[in-house]
């Protein structure tokens, strides 16, 4: 089908509506005014697109091309999509990025009318759509937050920029802000997973954010210009929260404040006036969270796999909860974990009362199964987007709130739940009475559908009922005469454009068209295999008919909004009703996951310890329960004397090295969380920096090959990373030639030992390396245990102490199903170098070369000023002295 011809973007300008139809005008207007998204124009049943537009969504919906006359003496493109299945065609339009601004007829077509033939009814935008402000919940996915971040950016005192981060998600009303250095951007986006990007034009186009951008994998949307400084930031806020002051809200720097103002203005342009349930912002600088980096995010796989799935990732693996807030803060938890001891305890004890009382446990889980979403419900009604099911869903949430404190009433629960219990016992029950006792049992899901109060609940509306009905009734009794008057099978219909109508045959209507029949039936339209006619009875019917139907849906709808703004006006105390649902459902779904899988509870203290016992890879092992098979359990021992041990781990590919490393990460990653682990002991010092540099990946996008991608997280780490840091890393200096690698390597184990003192786990093939243990104290050698089995190798999957001789490379080639000849020719080649023994020239220069330490000392340049400095004595100088002194050592400088 070759389709029509684009009209370029230039022609939709405000001058072209001279030359074109008013219903074509008055569409370029609303789209000038709305030039970055696709114009879902109502057109009665349907959202139309017309022009570039209608190209664009006909390629990414697959619908059909079409046209609609023409502009300018070229064919307009055009396609629509009905109003009905709108949500699904959004959905699809969101996923792939795009932005949509839904035009609604505004006006009566009555009142349209009375302007003159060819008037156009008015239509304006009521609400723009954008991967991070959708509501519905055909268009979210229940267990994962939806938000956008607004930047902002302020050069500091120091000189040096600061960047305001503000995560809102409408759907929820959360709302956070925080402020980081650039350096600190990669990792802040990472964690947040935001759906959409805000900033103002000069921060998208800045080129040192290009690549962070790029990296985001979310869509950029422009702002405009600055919002202002701190007075008009702080002005924005308090007008939409209508408060007097911000001081109620906490301290905020100029930069939170710019960022919090960015994403209000964002929200109210996208909103269209209308004003969601926002929690207060909450800035993040008192959280005390593990730093992970985007790269560790993602070599963990803590909430998606590397390939963008949520199944086989660690999230998919711990999460049991049962509501979807519950899997929301989960998320949350697990991409943030706490770096305080006292409150990872705290969490903890609210784990074990559950782990120990599995009644309870099983009692909360399930009446928490059967609360609703009550944030996202609550989100779509402040945004009167909300219908009869989401206003049932609060009074849903207000009983089952009560229902589930008193679960706890004759406990004595640990803070934790004891502060969300006394939460859920204040529950307006009041409130639910009302919802309750107006709403019926079966609901539809548009609130303009109707028929969703009870009958008894107000007499107008049932008395406007009974007249809508009674006329029904009528009608079906008025075919029947009018049946039985023509001897015709005849059917009476509506539609918008005739009202009430008879329907016959063509030949039967022929007959209604002569007397006798002709002064009772009056003909309004001939179709292609039937007739239609009105009556003067029918015509006053649909009036009476009309008004009562019309009068009870208005009648439903006022008690609606009346019930929704009761509703809005407990707004905060309804978001801290849904935050605790979340928290103990959080709790209790560790507890079942702790118990399910056999995990343990942690110890956690200010500490520099890290030892585990037993430790086993959640999400492997759950994979190998699913196969029926048992996981290798191994232990992990990296306390030292003097700052944490360097664990040098050696053995064949395929042994389970990788799986080792990133084990002992997820096991501390989960301890911080407040989760129980899957061990059978774990002491861990507070880690306050998790860093992982494990697999191999290129970044061609960023010109940067697999080794060079490899390096830049060598370099993030080694600059970083401190004693209280706990690094991960794997095959460090292999994507290069192999004095190269291990050079890089070996400067890396001395630098980690000498300058870091972090605990870290370093997996290598490098066996020369394995030396480095008689000259660094704190450096331990672990290997994964191989046997012979009639001439086959088998892997163990266990770690003991000790240095491997050799990686077993052949062997797996040969499993990987190399030809025979390759393998024996490897195999051949191998001993021969085998028998050269290089590995003795490697420990002579093990026991020569001096240590990193004294090493950077002999190569530090000489620091002039601090020596003469050091020759000064005070004591022994006049004043005069003293001076010259001072601009002597200033001319240092």
């Amino acid at each position: 089908m070759k389709h029509a011809a684009p009209v370029p973007a230039q022609k939709l300008s405000i001058e072209a509506q001279t030359r074109a139809t008013p219903m074509i005008a008055q569409y370029i207007e609303i789209k000038a005014a709305n030039a970055d998204c696709l114009l879902f124009y109502r057109m009665g049943d349907f959202y139309e697109l017309f022009f570039e537009d209608a190209q664009t969504a006909s390629r990414a919906l697959g619908i059909m091309l079409t046209k609609r006359g023409k502009h300018l003496g070229e064919d307009i493109p055009m396609c629509g999509v009905p109003v009905e299945r709108a949500n699904d065609y959004l959905q699809k339009l969101i996923a792939l990025g795009h932005r949509v601004a839904v035009c609604e007829q505004i006006e009566d077509p009555a009142e349209a009318k009375k302007r003159g033939p060819k008037s156009v009814v008015r239509r304006d935008v009521v609400r723009l759509v954008t991967p991070g402000t959708i509501t519905e919940d055909a268009l979210l996915d229940p267990a994962r937050h939806n938000a956008f971040l607004a930047m902002a950016r302020l050069r500091g005192e120091d000189g040096r920029w600061r960047y305001g981060l503000a995560s809102v998600d409408i759907s929820t009303g959360a709302f956070t802000v925080c402020e980081r250095e650039e350096n600190a951007l990669g990792a802040e986006i990472a964690r947040l997973e935001p759906r959409e990007i805000i900033a103002v034009d000069a921060l998208c186009r800045d080129p040192s954010l290009s690549t962070l951008f790029a990296g985001a994998g979310a869509p950029i949307a422009p702002i405009g210009r600055d919002i202002g400084d701190g007075a008009d930031a702080a002005r924005r806020l308090m007008e939409f929260y209508t408060v007097a002051t911000l001081e109620g809200f906490g301290a905020f720097s100029d930069c939170e404040l710019a960022a919090a103002a960015t994403a209000i203005l964002y929200v109210e342009r996208t909103q269209k006036g209308q004003r969601p349930a926002l929690s207060r912002p909450t800035s993040l600088r008192a959280l005390k969270a593990l730093e992970i980096d985007a790269a560790t995010r993602a070599n963990l796989e803590l909430t998606r796999t590397l390939s963008g799935a949520r199944e086989g990732s660690l999230l998919s693996v711990v999460d049991l909860t049962v509501t979807p807030g519950g899997a929301r803060l989960l998320a949350e938890r697990i991409a943030a974990p706490l770096t305080d001891a006292r409150s990872i305890a705290a969490r903890l004890d609210a784990v074990a009362c559950f782990f120990e009382r599995p009644d309870l446990r099983a009692a909360l889980r399930a009446k928490l199964a059967r609360a609703p979403d009550l944030s996202r419900a609550l989100s779509r009604l402040s945004l009167e987007r909300g219908g009869p099911r989401d206003l049932a869903s609060v009074g849903v949430a207000l009983d089952a709130a009560q229902d589930i404190a008193g679960l706890f009433a004759q406990l004595d629960p640990p803070s934790e739940i004891a502060a969300e219990a006394q939460t859920l016992s204040q529950a307006d029950i009041a409130l639910a009475g009302e919802i309750a006792a107006a709403l019926k049992d079966s609901l539809p899901l548009d609130r303009r559908n109707g028929d969703f109060i009870r009958e008894g609940r107000d007499s107008e509306l049932d008395e406007a009922r009974r007249l809508r009905d009674a006329s029904r009734k009528v009608i079906a009794e008025l075919q029947g005469r009018y049946a039985e008057l023509t001897e015709t099978k005849l059917r009476i219909k509506h539609n918008n454009f005739l009202g009430f109508f008879l329907e016959v045959s063509l030949a039967n209507g022929e007959r209604l068209l002569r007397p006798p029949f002709d002064a009772t039936f009056t003909h309004r339209q001939t179709m292609a295999d039937a007739m239609r006619f009105s009556t003067r009875e029918l015509v006053e019917l649909e009036a009476k008919i009309a008004s009562a139907a019309d009068r009870a849906l208005a009648r439903e709808l006022a008690i609606f909004d009346t019930l929704v703004a009761d509703v809005c006006a407990r707004a905060e105390d309804l978001q801290r009703l849904a935050e605790a649902f979340a928290r103990l459902d959080l709790y209790g779904a560790l507890a079942e996951v702790a118990e399910k899988r056999g995990w343990t509870r942690p110890l956690i203290d200010g500490s520099l310890h890290f030892e585990i016992v037993g430790g086993r890879h959640p999400v492997v092992e759950a994979s190998l329960q699913s196969q029926g098979k048992a996981f290798a359990a191994n232990d992990c021992d990296l306390c030292g004397t003097e700052g944490g041990r360097i664990a040098v781990v050696t053995g064949p590919n395929m042994a389970g090295k990788s799986t080792y490393l990133r084990q002992n990460a997820l096991i501390a990653l989960l301890a911080q969380t407040g989760s129980y682990v899957p061990a059978q002991s774990a002491r861990i010092g507070v880690i306050d920096r998790l860093f992982s540099r494990v697999g191999a990946s290129d970044d061609l996008a960023r010109g940067r090959s697999t080794f060079m991608v490899e390096m830049v997280e060598t370099a993030a780490i080694l600059n970083c990373a401190s004693p209280r840091s706990l690094v991960i890393l794997d095959e460090i200096g292999r994507g290069t030639a192999t004095f190269d690698g291990l050079s890089i390597a070996w400067a890396t184990i001395e630098h980690l030992h000498e300058v870091n003192r972090s605990r870290a786990i370093f997996a290598t093939h490098f066996h020369e390396l394995t030396q480095l243990a008689k000259r660094l104290p704190r450096l331990v050698n672990l290997t994964m245990k191989v046997t012979d089995h009639a001439g086959d190798v088998v892997f163990l999957h266990e770690v003991i102490k000790g240095a491997a001789d050799r990686s077993y490379g052949v062997h797996v080639a040969q499993l990987a199903g190399l030809p025979a000849s390759v393998v024996a020719r490897a195999h051949a080649i191998l001993a021969e170098l085998e028998a050269a023994d290089r590995r003795a020239p490697v420990e002579t220069l093990i026991d020569d070369l001096p240590l990193f330490a004294r090493l950077a000392e002999a190569s530090a340049p000489k620091d002039a000023l601090r020596d003469a400095l050091q020759e000064i004595d005070p004591d022994q100088m006049t004043p005069r002295e003293a001076l010259a002194a001072l601009y002597e050592l200033k001319k240092k400088l």
